[in-house]
C-alpha cells in the first residue's frame, strides 16, 4: 500500500515483530467480520453494534464494543483494511507503547459515539432527514483505522508515504485527506450521527497527541484570520485610493504610502 520514504521511524513495512495486542485485535475483527453472515451469530454481533439502543435502552455497552466488531459488505477491501491498521498500528504502537495505545483506541471510540449519539438523539424525534443510515460511517474497523491514520498523521507528520508505491504523500495531509473522504461518504450515506462523530473521533486523537499544536491551533487561526483581513483592506484602499506601497531595500525603512 504504501512505502517508507525516511528512516525517522521504525514499524510498518520496517520488520520485526508484529505487536501481539496488535495481531490480535485485528484476528478479532476479521473473525467478527466474518461471523456477521451466518445467521447464528450476527443476531449476537447485532447487540455489540452502535445504534440507537444506547440511549433508548441503556445498552452503553456498545459505545466500546463497536469498533472492534468487523463490517462491512463480503470483498477483497476488508483485506486492505486490515492490512492498513496493521501497518499503521505499528508505528503508533512502538510510539507510544501499549497502555497509551489502548487508551487512544477506546478514549477515541468514546467521544466518535458520543457525539454521533447526541446527534441521532436530536435528529430522530424531528423526523427531519428519514433517508440516513445512522451510524454507517462509523462501525467497525472503520473507525479505527481512521483513528490510527489521523495518530500517524500527528506523530509522525514530515514522514513521506508512497502510495501504491508511485505518489508522494505527506502524513501532514492525512487528516484533511480522511475528513474528505468521510465527507463522501456521508454524502453518500446521509450518516450525518456518522459523519460528525468520525470528525470528533479525529479531531480528539489530533488534540489528545499533540496538545501543543491544539492549543496554538485557535490562536493561529485568529492571525491568519486577522492578516487576511488587513490584506483585503489594504487592496481595498489601494482600488478607492489609488495608492501603492514601495517596498524597502535590505536595511532599509519599511515601504512607504505614495500617490
Amino acid at each position: 500500500m504504501y512505502a517508507r520514504r525516511t528512516t525517522s521511524f521504525t514499524g510498518g513495512l520496517s520488520g520485526g515483530r508484529m505487536p501481539v495486542d496488535l495481531i490480535a485485535l485485528v484476528a478479532f475483527v476479521f473473525l467478527t467480520f466474518c461471523l456477521q453472515f451466518f445467521e447464528s451469530t450476527a443476531p449476537f454481533l447485532s447487540r455489540l453494534r452502535l445504534s440507537n439502543a444506547v440511549w433508548q435502552r441503556g445498552e452503553v455497552w456498545r459505545a466500546v464494543t463497536y469498533p472492534f466488531i468487523g463490517f462491512g459488505a463480503p470483498s477483497l477491501w476488508i483485506l486492505l483494511q486490515l492490512a492498513m491498521l496493521l501497518w499503521f498500528g505499528r508505528d503508533i504502537y512502538v510510539r507510544l507503547g501499549r497502555k497509551r495505545f489502548w487508551r487512544m483506541l477506546v478514549l477515541g471510540a468514546l467521544v466518535a459515539a458520543a457525539v454521533a449519539l447526541a446527534v441521532e438523539a436530536a435528529l430522530a424525534p424531528s423526523g427531519w432527514w428519514p433517508a440516513r443510515s445512522p451510524y454507517l460511517l462509523l462501525q467497525g474497523q472503520q473507525l479505527i483505522l481512521a483513528l490510527l491514520v489521523a495518530a500517524f498523521a500527528t506523530l509522525y507528520r514530515s514522514a513521506t508515504i508512497s502510495l501504491m508505491f508511485v505518489l508522494p504523500i505527506s502524513a501532514a495531509w492525512f487528516i484533511p485527506v480522511e475528513l474528505l473522504l468521510a465527507f463522501l461518504g456521508f454524502l453518500w450515506s446521509k450518516d450525518l450521527a456518522g459523519f460528525l462523530g468520525l470528525a470528533a473521533g479525529i479531531g480528539f486523537t489530533w488534540a489528545t497527541l499533540a496538545p501543543n499544536r491544539a492549543q496554538r491551533a485557535p490562536k493561529e487561526l485568529g492571525l491568519r484570520l486577522r492578516k487576511l483581513w488587513y490584506q483585503l483592506r489594504l487592496a481595498r484602499m489601494k482600488r478607492r485610493r489609488g495608492l501603492k506601497v514601495i517596498e524597502g531595500g535590505k536595511g532599509k525603512p519599511p515601504g512607504r504610502w505614495v500617490n
